[in-house]
C-alpha cells in the first residue's frame, strides 16, 4: 500500500475492531507544545455508521461538554465516513485520562435535555438533529467501554 500523507489513510480499516480509542498522531510545535490526535471510533468501518442527525447532535454535545472536563481540547471533529471522531488535545498524553474524559462526556450526553447551539444562528444545518439519536450512540459506546483499548482483532 502506498504511504499517504493522511495518517488514517495508512490504517488498514479491515483489521480494526470498533469501538476503540487510539492515539493517531503527535505534532510538536516550535515552542514545545505537543498536539495529540485521538481516533475515537464508534462504529466498525465499512460495516456500520452513525446516522447523520444523531451524529450531528452528539458532535454538538461532545464538543461543548468535553471542555467541562479538560481545558486541553483543541478540537473534536466527526469523521466524514460517519464512524467516529477525532479528538485533538494540547500537551495531554495521559491515555487513561483521555478515556475517563470521554466516558464523562458521553455520560453528559445521556443527561442532556437539549442539543446545544441547535438553531439557525449557531448551526449550519439546525434542522438536522436528533437528541435521542445522540443518546443512543452514546449509550452504545458506553456499553462497550471495556473494549476501547483494543484497536485490532488480535488485541481483543
Amino acid at each position: 500500500m502506498k504511504q499517504m500523507n493522511v495518517e488514517s489513510f495508512n490504517l488498514d480499516h479491515t483489521k480494526v475492531v470498533a469501538p476503540y480509542v487510539r492515539l493517531a498522531g503527535r505534532k510538536m510545535g516550535k515552542n514545545g507544545d505537543e498536539i495529540l490526535k485521538y481516533d475515537i471510533r464508534f462504529k466498525q468501518p465499512n460495516k456500520e455508521h452513525m446516522e447523520m442527525a444523531g451524529l450531528h447532535s452528539i458532535e454538538h454535545l461532545m464538543a461543548e461538554n468535553i471542555r467541562n472536563h479538560t481545558n486541553q481540547v483543541v478540537d473534536m471533529s466527526p469523521m466524514g465516513c460517519q464512524t467516529g471522531f477525532y479528538l485533538a488535545v494540547i500537551n495531554h498524553d495521559d491515555y487513561e485520562e483521555i478515556l475517563t474524559i470521554l466516558e464523562k462526556t458521553l455520560e453528559d450526553v445521556l443527561q442532556a435535555t437539549e442539543v446545544p447551539a441547535c438553531n439557525e444562528v449557531q448551526c449550519g444545518w439546525a434542522a438536522n438533529h436528533s437528541l435521542e439519536g445522540a443518546k443512543e450512540i452514546a449509550r452504545e459506546m458506553l456499553s462497550k467501554k471495556d473494549e476501547w483499548r483494543n484497536v485490532f482483532a488480535e488485541e481483543a
